[in-house]
């Protein structure tokens, strides 16, 4: 294969235990309402994003999370500061577990969501 793809994730699928609290729980987080899909075999809850036919996303959908961050890491598009996601984090039940780090496209802190997933909270630089 000569091309490289446009984005190397295509899709992300968060599992988690009860889906229409961490629909809240992300919803808050993101500041933006996830999109619940129940056409598929399961229901999901889609992350909103300007066109799902080419943008790069995820959904959130009832399974087992790995055990206390132990799985992969999702980084979340945050619309305002990190420190205001991780208010948001922990007052919707999950867990700050990292300072804010500085990278050159911006700032992120590591997070737990409520079932224990692992989750990077990004602030872009503006």
């Amino acid at each position: 294969m000569s091309t490289k793809p446009t984005h190397a994730v295509v899709w992300t699928e968060v599992p988690v235990t009860d889906l229409p609290k961490a629909m809240q729980f992300y919803s808050r987080l993101t500041g933006q309402d996830l999109m619940l899909d129940e056409t598929g075999p399961n229901p999901v809850a889609n992350f909103a994003i300007e066109d799902m036919a080419t943008g790069v996303s995820g959904h959130l959908y009832p399974g087992k999370p790995a055990s206390d961050g132990q799985g992969p890491t999702i980084h979340l598009y945050i619309p305002d500061t990190v420190e205001a996601a991780s208010s948001r984090c922990i007052a919707g039940g999950g867990k700050v577990v990292s300072p804010v780090i500085e990278i050159p496209p911006g700032r992120f802190a590591y997070a737990r969501d409520r079932d224990g997933n692992s989750i990077g909270l990004f602030e872009p630089k503006r």
